[in-house]
């Protein structure tokens, strides 16, 4: 039987939003984030409550052009208001004929993908904050939101930009739902379900919003994750062609080779400018800025546990699960894929999850801190931490570590298992505290992240301070599990 999905979380985004409209004159908003993480369904349950329009731009493939997306804007524009098409020549007459339109009232007015509006036209956001000077602003009730996926463009174009210096009001960035709220996406089942059977379809899909909404309750994570990204025409079989062709166009193939790099382990920007075959002094940094702003990929930065201070080399990570799971899984069987002719071996499920189970965790780090009653503000540093080898340390690499004001350590060992995590596990832990070079006076926790429990012998040694359960992160702050 069909069902309705209503908006799940955001509510902290919201309630920002709600603050806009206190204000006593009209409000310039940014919006960002990766696609399909909710930034257009925000806005439109933003606007529920009053009068919304809403404009998109074509996505730039190669014969788009600059008058098309004006005409595109000026089809929406007849639409949403019933009125005949105005003018198309020129950004400057489009504005002056939407502002006429919204002189008065409370409206919402949201430029959705605003880089793809703005393409190929150098004159579109200069024409933007001119109509915003003399015409939007007018209206204290008008709220204009400018949304896109390619943060960094927004970041250079608009935030840095001496034309809109002090016009914004709320600059704001999507990030995936906590797993609290992805709980919601399995409604009434959610109960009924493991949170082993959940982490499964998460390990694939993250947080992300649009993902979320395919699930169907009653069946199975596997048979979920088979049919959007294993039968032909799943929503997540070329969403990863999509997602390159539609946000970075021309440069889709360079940002390919650089995720593709980083779907086997996280790297220093030294190995990747080799696999891609730049020089030094090149545009990498740039590319790697607009895959991070993007959402794809997070540095993680190294320090000196002794003063705190940053230390080289910071590697880069690829933070996104669905991609990983795409470049490692999906990409080497698209052609059976498309053909109906793969079926996925059930003894590689345990590999696929494992891979996935450490990002998963590391981007719900939040949630993490207040479990382990960590206020953020007396973090240092937390992060993956590696450790390489010379004559006076060995080598050691920790899943996250964690380094607070009071010179304390908890060093989290994340660990995916079918079954209840066995002993060996202390044994795994204790070498990665010898190896640590411990200045005087530090205390070190050993922190334990599962999915399937502990076995007695975990328990009974009482090595680890804290035991955390996978399911402990579906339940929202303040709620007991048990």
């Amino acid at each position: 039987m069909p069902r309705d999905i209503p908006f799940i979380g955001r509510q902290r985004e919201l309630g920002k939003l709600r603050q806009i409209i206190e204000k006593r004159v009209a409000s310039l908003i940014v919006l960002k984030g990766r696609r399909r993480i909710g930034k257009t369904r925000l806005a439109e349950e933003f606007g529920k409550e009053f009068r919304t329009l809403l404009f998109t731009g074509l996505p730039p493939t190669e014969g788009t052009t600059a008058q098309m997306q004006r005409d595109n804007f000026a089809n929406q524009f007849a639409r949403q208001l019933l009125v005949p098409m105005p003018r198309s020549n020129d950004w400057n007459d489009l504005f002056w004929a939407l502002a006429h339109y919204v002189r008065k009232g409370r409206v919402l007015i949201v430029l959705d993908e605003i880089s793809w509006l703005g393409m190929n036209d150098p004159t579109f956001l200069g024409k933007l904050k001119a109509a915003w000077d003399i015409d939007f602003k007018k209206n204290p009730e008008l709220i204009l939101m400018l949304t896109g996926s390619i943060s960094s463009w927004i970041e250079k174009n608009i935030l840095s930009s001496t034309g809109f210096v002090g016009r914004i009001s709320l600059d704001m960035t999507l990030e995936e739902l906590p797993l609290y709220s992805c709980d919601e996406f399995w409604g009434a089942e959610s109960e009924r379900i493991s949170s082993y059977e959940k982490f499964k379809l998460l390990a694939v899909t993250g947080g992300v919003p649009r993902y979320l909404e395919e699930i169907i309750p009653d069946i199975s994570s596997e048979e979920n994750i088979r049919r959007l990204c294993f039968q032909s025409g799943g929503l997540l079989v070329h969403e990863y062609q999509r997602i390159f062709s539609d946000l970075f166009h021309k440069r889709g193939q360079i940002y390919d080779k650089i995720v593709s790099r980083l779907a086997d382990r996280a790297c220093e920007q030294e190995e990747i400018r080799q696999v891609l075959g730049m020089e030094r002094g090149g545009r990498l940094s740039e590319y790697l800025y607009e895959l991070e702003t993007a959402g794809f990929i997070s540095q993680d930065r190294i320090w000196h546990i002794k003063t705190g201070k940053i230390a080289k080399p910071r590697k880069y990570r690829l933070k996104d699960n669905y991609l990983r799971f795409y470049l490692k899984y999906i990409a080497p069987n698209l052609s059976r894929i498309d053909q109906d002719r793969y079926k996925i071996n059930p003894a590689q499920w345990p590999i696929i999850f494992g891979l996935q189970f450490e990002n998963l965790v590391l981007s719900n780090r939040k949630q993490i801190l207040e479990l382990l009653y960590i206020d953020s503000h007396d973090v240092i540093w937390d992060n993956p931490y590696f450790q390489e080898s010379t004559t006076k340390k060995a080598s050691c690499q920790i899943d996250y570590l964690i380094q607070t004001r009071d010179r304390t350590l908890y060093l989290c060992e994340i660990k995916f298992s079918q079954n209840p995590v066995s002993a060996k596990v202390i044994e795994q832990v204790e070498r990665k505290i010898k190896a640590l070079p411990l200045p005087r006076g530090f205390s070190v926790r050993p922190i334990l992240i599962h999915v399937n429990g502990v076995n007695d012998q975990v328990q009974a040694n009482e090595f680890f301070s804290r035991t955390l359960d996978f399911g402990q992160l579906l339940v929202p702050k303040g709620t007991s599990l048990y």
